[in-house]
């Protein structure tokens, strides 16, 4: 199965995926809720409502029900209601949107009630100096206007990945029905009319991320990125930054807390307590002043800040085959290629088991890449031992999977363990700037034994060219990792650390794709 799939196709691959919009988490373990108690309810709750955590405590005390919430991305907890494994594990699901949830019957059918707690729309944080620079009114601003300054080469913006986070996919949305025209829910015609505007569009996207919270690091840390599209809750707590609803439309998440059919009466009851405090007034307060989300009961007033006037609210598609195509056209028409280079720990000590796991998780990952995506894989030893590049053809795909999965089970362990010469071996082989979402992902499950040294990487790092600084390193822990060592690594270079000792390293490799 490859990208031309739909989105539960997709997720499938990741059944173990367990972050998403906003979390900054780096394992994908599929975590154990515990077993049910009275008084207590188990959540499956988007990541990005980890900040709600005060809120919890506060309805705790108002109601006596405690929140055990796991965190997750919207879309994979819906695959997860979709394939039964909420059953019995869970009690309920707080999610950004149940608009997904709704578009697959499965997963509808597994709930029985859900209330909007706070809701926020999708909207573009812009550099102020730029906003100056462009003559916009943040008022008047549309997302024709948007286009037209991407198209003209004066703007350029982070998202976070769509067939990720729920935040991604309700931008993808609104641009797409802005951009077509649409005067209701999308149609598979308003996709097909919009992707010309589109992909013009997607030129000017510079990040991407499965994690808010990484993005607007990343987006910081580049300097010469001039926007962010996420929910504006996220946006107004990004220093710098002019907010901008755009005036044709937006999609709104409203967070409804949804009850599961296979819970008991006493079950429903506390979900509608936690629900009902939830939507109290001071409650209400504490969410908007702490969160800058926006209140749902007409006696509280957004949080200072918070725009008032009115958007259009921009319909959700009507079927899945929309969403479906319009995830597959972003996917491998829209977007910029991506082109990573895989520094892969191929060491004496990976002999065995080890380099099984890596074999199959590399095999299982071509199921997930893209079209027009760049591969090379470099496995290392004391040195670099091969450079072998892939490219995966729109017009022959296959091709280019069939070399990937031969290559990877060529692999062999031998050798000791050289991984800053490694990483110094793939910046030269990326070069400079390039028109594409350009990492490196670095696999290795010991400690640095041959070959330069830390802080031989960090002068050799900190003495390349700006663009080459902004290529981020992606390291997965696995098997003996120094864990300070790899988080060095993403901390200098801008990526982010992956955990595979707690989960699977099928399942980190596949986090990873929502950076690349």
């Amino acid at each position: 199965m490859r990208r031309h799939t739909t989105p539960a196709a997709l997720l499938a691959a990741a059944v173990v995926l367990l972050t998403g919009c906003t979390s900054d988490s780096d394992s994908r373990e599929e975590t154990d809720p515990g077993a049910a108690e009275p008084g207590t309810l188990r959540i499956l709750a988007s990541s990005e409502l980890s900040d709600m955590t005060p809120v919890l405590e506060r309805v705790e005390k108002d109601t006596g029900v405690r929140v055990r919430p796991t965190w997750i991305g919207t879309l994979d907890a819906v695959d997860m209601l979709a394939t039964g494994r909420t059953d019995g594990r869970y009690d309920a699901v707080w999610l950004s949107s149940n608009d997904y949830l709704r578009l697959r019957p499965e997963a509808a059918d597994k709930v029985v009630s859900e209330t909007p707690v706070m809701t926020s729309p999708v909207a573009l944080g812009v550099r102020t100096a730029t906003v100056r620079r462009l003559g916009w009114k943040p008022e008047e601003v549309t997302w024709s206007a948007i286009e037209r300054a991407v198209r003209d080469g004066e703007l350029t913006y982070g998202m976070t990945d769509p067939t990720r986070s729920n935040s991604g996919f309700s931008t993808l949305i609104s641009v797409a029905s802005a951009l077509s025209g649409a005067q209701s829910a999308l149609t598979d015609a308003d996709v097909t009319e919009a992707t010309p505007r589109l992909k013009g569009f997607f030129k000017g996207q510079k990040l991407t991320s499965g994690s808010s919270g990484w993005l607007a690091g990343a987006y910081d840390r580049r300097g010469d990125v001039d926007a962010i599209l996420n929910y504006e809750s996220v946006l107004e707590q990004i220093r710098g930054l002019t907010v901008i609803r755009p005036k044709d439309g937006v999609v709104t998440a409203d967070y409804p807390l949804t009850s599961l059919a296979s819970t008991d009466a006493d079950t429903r009851e506390d979900v509608r307590r936690v629900t009902e405090a939830l939507r109290s007034d001071a409650v209400q307060r504490l969410i908007t002043d702490r969160t800058l989300r926006r209140p749902v009961v007409a006696s509280v007033t957004p949080a200072a800040g918070l725009g008032t006037s009115r958007r259009r609210e921009l319909p959700f598609p009507g079927s899945r085959s929309v969403a479906d195509g319009l995830l597959d056209a972003y996917e491998n028409q829209l977007r910029r290629p991506s082109r990573t280079v895989y520094v892969l720990d191929t060491s004496g000590s990976m002999e065995g088991d080890r380099i099984t796991r890596l074999k199959q998780a590399l095999t299982g990952l071509t199921s997930d890449f893209r079209d027009r995506e760049e591969v090379t894989l470099m496995p290392f030893g004391t040195a670099v031992k091969s450079v072998r590049t892939h490219v995966v053809g729109p017009a022959d795909p296959e091709r280019g999977l069939a070399a990937i999965r031969r290559d990877t089970a060529a692999l062999r362990a031998e050798g000791e363990t050289a991984i800053y010469s490694s990483l110094e071996k793939a910046y030269g082989h990326l070069g400079g700037e390039e028109d594409t979402f350009t990492s490196i992902v670095l696999m290795t499950d010991g400690e640095n034994t041959a070959g330069v040294k830390a802080g031989d990487f960090d002068s050799f790092y900190r003495a390349l060219s700006r663009e080459r600084q902004d290529i981020p390193v992606f390291p997965i822990l696995f098997g003996d990792s120094d864990r300070s060592e790899l988080e060095h690594i993403a901390q200098l270079t801008g990526g982010r650390l992956f955990d595979a000792r707690k989960g699977s390293l099928d399942g980190a490799f596949e986090e990873i794709r929502g950076y690349q």
